[in-house]
């Protein structure tokens, strides 16, 4: 039988980097239906939900075709709130207001990564069913390798950031591969949401998407870029 999978988009009111930051428009739309939108067009998904404490959000998520059927409490929309917290109230919340519907997979689509492609959430939800995982990640390649010329200081002096391998690495290419988590998608099972105390504590998978679909929107100068981009796109992509 199918697991039931309900694609969460959770977007507190506060935001310190961008103000407001899940309601800016971007492309025409607030942010937020950018999220709501790609999660919709999942055919995995069958529902979506807006998990906020802010009321306008709610309105905003309703409007463009989210269910919002509970509010955050505060205490999970600070600054230093743990998301991991606010995966597991979602969970508890719809099992207590829809007992015969509780949800066997939970996916995050984050208002934050605007040029994520359904597809790139749909690999997520099918690497999790098509394995063992406890949750699945996206990630992309990382601009950077700690294994060459990225350093830290200690005691005054520099050393490489990472120790690299036995011999030694004089070539950016024979470095090991490496990578940055995106907030393009995250799916996890229920049952390790509400056991485990983060996400990487189990077994997790990654799903790989192209850098220029993992743009994260973080300052207003990343919002300026995922504008011009977006403006360059070609029709109906």
């Amino acid at each position: 039988m199918k697991p039931h999978i309900v694609g969460a988009v959770f977007a507190r009111g506060g935001s310190k980097g961008v103000p407001r930051k899940n309601l800016r428009m971007l492309a025409g739309k607030p942010l937020i239906a950018h999220a709501i939108e790609t999660a919709r067009a999942v055919r995995l998904i069958d529902r979506v939900i807006v998990s906020t404490d802010d009321p306008e959000i709610a309105e905003v998520g309703r409007r463009w075709g989210a269910e919002v059927p509970f509010l955050r409490p505060s205490e999970l929309a600070a600054d230093e709130s743990p998301e991991w917290m606010t995966w597991r109230h979602a969970i508890r919340a719809l099992d207590a207001l829809f007992p015969s519907r509780t949800p066997d997979v939970l996916v995050s689509v984050p208002t934050t990564s605007p040029l994520r492609a359904p597809g790139d959430v749909e690999a997520c939800i099918r690497t999790l069913l098509e394995s063992d995982a406890d949750a699945v990640i996206t990630v992309t390649p990382a601009r950077r390798n700690p294994y060459f010329n990225m350093v830290v200081f200690e005691a005054g002096y520099v050393r490489l950031a990472s120790l690299p391998p036995a011999g030694g690495i004089t070539r950016r290419q024979d470095a090991p591969a490496v990578f940055d988590i995106t907030t393009v998608a995250y799916a996890a099972r229920r049952g390790y949401v509400l056991a485990a105390s983060s996400l990487l504590d189990g077994k997790v998978k990654a799903v790989v998407v192209p850098e220029s679909r993992a743009l994260d929107i973080d300052s207003e100068m990343d919002l300026k870029f995922a504008e011009l981009l977006m403006s360059q796109a070609p029709a109906g992509a």
